[in-house]
């Protein structure tokens, strides 16, 4: 019996993830170590029944319409904006993708490059492989302090938890604002929830860990950053597109916050050129979740769930399973 065909939009995955694929299907990876074209897209997956994607990779109908035998699209993450669900689901292709299995790496970048910002670390790494370090400066890349001080936390899911966890050893008080109460967050950890008025006024770091949706994009601008603290730091671990970038720009420029940490754009791979140039920046290349365990999890949970949909099982993750078999 001739094994479904597979596409996969980058050369390669993890031993574990890769030796799976190819013994359950006949898999075809794309050859460059970049993400893949729309016009390779588009002419590769003509006559796949599965999909495995990257967070980069826009899949949407006209990429669907390609395919006319596509089953299943499995997204190794776990946000889900860059595919067209309804779409999926209006087709009868199942979509899934890997949540849960990132949350603590993904919490323990978060809370690197909230102190890395918060203390410089780039910035006096750098000076001193230069080799401009002559001696103990008593001024020298003064930063912040974060015991004692007020966490807020902008999207209280798994990762959201997780960063308030970590809280508890720097004895911070910790507030969240999320579409609804967490009653469960706020038992594991103390964290208390406030209106978003409440949460720009009061934090003193501000941890962005929401995903991507229609309420979330573009909410965080010169208004807001207008609200905030004159010595806030503002760290953006969720999607890229929730912050304005240039409008951020201008508010550190215009001090109405002290610094910023990203590791998601707006626009990404582009980054406001600006950014790249501001003293209390720390910028990172969207590795919330790249440990080799994690990564690892993730290939094989994306792998594994791809093999059950085209084998008609019922897969662990998948936003629209029900509305399509249900």
């Amino acid at each position: 019996m001739a094994k479904p065909k597979v596409l996969v939009t980058w050369p390669y995955l993890f031993p574990e993830a890769d030796e799976l694929l190819r013994k359950e299907t006949e898999a075809t990876y794309h050859r460059v170590e970049r993400p893949i074209t729309r016009q390779e897209l588009m002419e590769a997956i003509a006559d796949k029944e599965g999909l495995l994607c990257m967070l980069f990779d826009r899949i949407d109908a006209e990429v669907m319409d390609a395919a006319l035998k596509l089953k299943v699209i499995s997204n190794l993450g776990v946000g889900l904006d860059n595919i067209d669900i309804e779409a999926a689901t209006q087709r009868g292709i199942v979509v899934t993708h890997t949540p849960g299995v990132l949350t603590e790496a993904t919490a323990d970048l978060g809370w690197a490059l909230l102190m890395a910002t918060a203390r410089l670390i780039p910035q006096a790494h750098n000076f001193t492989v230069e080799g401009k370090f002559k001696g103990l400066r008593y001024h020298l890349f003064l930063g912040k302090d974060l015991v004692g001080k007020t966490l807020g936390i902008y999207g209280m899911g798994r990762i959201g938890t997780a960063l308030a966890r970590r809280a508890k050893g720097f004895k911070m008080r910790v507030i969240y604002h999320n579409r609804h109460p967490n009653p469960q967050g706020e038992e594991i950890t103390g964290a208390r929830y406030v209106s978003f008025q409440e949460l720009l006024r009061e934090s003193d770091f501000l941890v962005i860990v929401a995903p991507l949706t229609p309420e979330t994009q573009g909410r965080f601008g010169i208004e807001e950053f207008s609200q905030m603290k004159r010595d806030a730091i503002l760290i953006n671990i969720g999607r890229g597109a929730i912050v304005r970038e240039r409008e951020l720009v201008e508010a550190l420029k215009g001090g109405l916050i002290w610094g910023a940490g990203l590791d998601v754009y707006e626009r990404e791979p582009e980054i406001e050129r600006e950014l790249l140039e501001l003293d209390r920046v720390v910028l990172l290349p969207h590795i919330g979740s790249a440990t080799v365990e994690t990564r690892t999890a993730m290939a094989l949970m994306a792998v594994r769930d791809l093999v059950r949909v085209l084998k008609g099982e019922k897969p662990q993750h998948s936003p629209n399973w029900d509305k399509i078999r249900g």
